[in-house]
């Protein structure tokens, strides 16, 4: 199955663009299936803490994480967060903390995590269509997509939006900490040897640092 099939518009960023704001709104807008794929990878990091599986063991339990790696997303409602179904319980809140960030950070940067999960996100390509949100997924997962999006935004409003996000979950953030930590994940993902974070050559960029989410949208309409 291809593209020329099912429809694919690939949403990629770095953390705090946007992404997940705007694949939502465009998964319910088009009624589309939805892929998270940051929180594919979060959903691994979150099963392989469970299972006390630590990097160097995943080849040795490979099996047993490809039998029970089942992953759905739903939608949900525009505003909250996508949820995250893994194997009937949704994890939406588990995955969503700082500790599994991280820990999702360094498995993201390896090429065996990176080709085990690559045919779980081309799983997710069903009719109508697909929205996917990630930082490869223009370049590397979709390549064939036809429409691709790429969204920025400034450091500073970045850092902003993830600290309104995490302090509706109930947490407490340092500013200076938080800015720290998204400068050195952009760094690891933009400088990762393998599916390095970067625009696709034939993907529409739009900074989101002044837009409204309402204005992306209208902005990626315009372009599809």
């Amino acid at each position: 199955m291809n593209d020329k099939i099912v429809p694919v518009i690939t949403i990629d960023g770095p953390s705090g663009a946007g992404k997940g704001t705007i694949a939502q709104m465009l998964a319910l807008d088009l009624n589309w299936n939805i892929l998270d794929s940051g929180a594919l990878y979060r959903t691994l990091a979150y099963f392989m803490l469970e299972q006390n599986i630590g990097l160097h063991d995943f080849e040795k339990n490979k099996e047993l994480i490809k039998e029970n790696f089942r992953v759905k997303f739903d939608a949900g409602i525009a505003g909250e967060p996508v949820k995250v179904i893994f194997n009937d319980m949704d994890i939406t809140k588990e995955v969503r903390t700082e500790e599994i960030a991280k820990k999702t950070s360094d498995l993201a940067a390896d090429p065996v995590i990176r080709d085990f999960i690559k045919p779980c996100q081309r799983d997710f390509m069903k009719p109508p269509g697909l929205i996917a949100d990630g930082r490869d997924m223009g370049t590397v997962i979709f390549k064939d997509a036809r429409h691709k999006i790429f969204l920025t935004a400034s450091l500073q409003e970045r850092a902003k939006r993830r600290q309104v996000q995490l302090k509706r979950q109930g947490s407490e953030v340092n500013m200076r900490l938080l800015l720290q930590e998204l400068e050195d994940r952009d760094k690891k993902d933009i400088e990762r040897k393998h599916s390095p974070l970067k625009p696709a050559t034939n993907s529409v960029i739009i900074d989101t640092s002044n837009l409204r989410p309402e204005g992306v949208i209208e902005e990626i309409k315009k372009n599809l």
